[in-house]
């Protein structure tokens, strides 16, 4: 890709990129939020169109008009978010948009079948064309997804934060499934916030920083620290500091909760855990086991069938979100866009969600416009929000400050609890150190902390205690200085005896 820019608005999102891959070659992305990594990956896939620049693919000038142009070019994306359909059959997914046919008329699906499987034995990938998407586990579908592209003839993969909700294990599987695909020619763009995997797994490595390239180096001659300098313009801490805990009395308590998810499929199904005051009690274990159904529940989103919700010893089980909010419980939800913000309102608007109809900000007819801004001057600056404008939509903000406006909001209710569910997802690495560190503040200040994390070394580093979580309940709490990631992967698949 050769003078790539990209504009949105006022917003220069690629400014002149120029970025060279070599056939065979694990090459990972890194920048910050808004440093233009997607946009430019969005390009290369035909989502977008640059406005001056070009790509060439095996030395020749290629236009790539849309995601079809890109796939009879070679060129494959997987995304963060799975594109599969779940009521289907793994062969159904994958060959969906691209049907073999018998006599141009009637699916093959048996030809599918075995064109799956040569591709499966040929990079490893283990996967059977039976079985229906919903029943597989979460490595499983990445993998459908891998096949997809494979099916097609990709040369090029596009790997978009392909181990956000991975365990070690299935990471590690993932890898050797890479490296395999390199050792057959295939070329890897792999986009991650972990650089811990681009040392485990890349050969070289592309820095965005601000809608260009700051440089590319050969992975075995750089660092951790030298990317994160790169990314960020400085130096960044990847270990909060933190002195040991001196947790006091519970403060939230969880007995025997049982609830439904969202299809009316049992979820929650007798967990149990308490979070006391001065504490960090992180919770981990593969998505979709109940830590979305866990989280609701707390924060009042979700009422359970049976069990109880204890808040300092008052039963509160069923509360409604307005009155956990008024008994000190603060929540980070794990989706910013969905429960974190209204998109369409200011900064300065969202910063007072939730304590709008209080006084300083309610005037008898209309908002406090005057205490809504000194409001917002205040958690920009103490939040390192950018730009700091209160009036700014905050559909406009990249999500590392959107995630940061969320946490202003939440942490300026000096709360009794604070809810944080993967309250670094998707975010850049400054700002995860930032939140992170405001995390360790929160607990030494007193707070209760119940901290929901896909990031294995997240949970590691900030919690004090670690509950394990598989099949809606808990089944092992450890300490978190005594354990360590292998460990908690073999919990997280249920090797561990539920807990009371």
């Amino acid at each position: 890709m050769e003078g790539v820019s990209k504009r949105f608005a006022l917003v220069k999102a690629n400014d002149s990129v120029n970025l060279e891959v070599e056939r065979g070659e694990i090459h990972a992305l890194v920048g910050e939020n808004g440093a233009g990594k997607s946009t430019l990956m969005r390009i290369l896939y035909g989502l977008y169109r640059p406005d001056s620049g070009h790509v060439s693919i095996d030395g020749k000038r290629v236009e790539i008009k849309s995601p079809s142009d890109a796939i009879s070019l070679g060129v494959g994306m997987v995304h963060q978010h799975f594109m599969l359909i779940p009521q289907l059959s793994v062969a159904e997914n994958v060959v969906l948009g691209s049907e073999p046919s018998r006599s141009g008329v009637f699916l093959d699906l048996a030809a599918a079948s075995r064109r799956i499987e040569e591709l499966s034995r040929l990079f490893a990938l283990s996967v059977d064309p039976r079985p229906q998407v919903d029943k597989l586990s979460v490595g499983a579908q990445q993998r459908v997804e891998i096949l997809k592209i494979l099916f097609r003839g990709a040369e090029l993969l596009i790997l978009d934060e392909p181990t956000a909700v991975l365990t070690p294990q299935e990471t590690e599987a993932l890898f050797v499934i890479l490296r395999k695909m390199r050792e057959q020619g295939k070329t890897i763009l792999f986009i991650t916030h972990k650089l811990s995997e681009v040392m485990a797994i890349s050969d070289r490595v592309t820095v965005m920083r601000r809608g260009g390239v700051v440089g590319v180096v050969a992975t075995r001659d750089t660092s951790p620290a030298e990317l994160a300098m790169m990314m960020v313009g400085r130096k960044v801490l990847f270990d909060v500091e933190k002195g040991p805990a001196a947790p006091g009395g519970a403060v939230l308590e969880l007995v025997d909760v049982r609830a439904l998810g969202a299809s009316r499929v049992p979820r929650l199904k007798g967990l149990s855990l308490s979070v006391r005051a001065g504490e960090i009690l992180g919770v981990a274990g593969v998505e979709g086991n109940g830590q979305t159904e866990l989280v609701e529940v707390i924060a009042g989103l979700r009422k359970p069938t049976s069990g109880r919700v204890l808040l300092r010893g008052e039963d509160v089980t069923g509360a409604s979100p307005k009155q956990m909010l008024e008994r000190g419980v603060a929540h980070i939800p794990e989706d910013r866009l969905r429960r974190g913000l209204i998109a369409d309102f200011t900064v300065g608007e969202n910063l007072i969600l939730g304590s709008h109809f209080r006084r300083p900000y309610a005037g008898r007819v209309f908002l406090d416009s005057a205490a809504l801004l000194t409001n917002a001057d205040r958690a920009l600056r103490e939040f390192d929000v950018r730009p700091r404008t209160p009036l700014l939509r905050a559909g406009s903000l990249s999500g590392g400050n959107q995630q940061k406006l969320v946490v202003a909001r939440e942490l300026g209710r000096n709360p009794l609890l604070l809810v944080a569910a993967q309250p670094t997802r998707g975010v850049d690495i400054g700002a995860i150190e930032f939140i992170r560190r405001c995390l360790v503040s929160q607990r030494d200040e007193g707070t209760a902390v119940l901290l929901v994390s896909a990031d294995l070394s997240e949970v590691l580093s900030l919690s004090d205690r670690i509950a394990v979580i598989f099949g809606g309940r808990i089944v092992s709490t450890v300490d978190a200085a005594a354990t360590d990631e292998k460990e908690l992967g073999l919990l997280m698949t249920g090797a561990g005896r539920p807990t009371a």
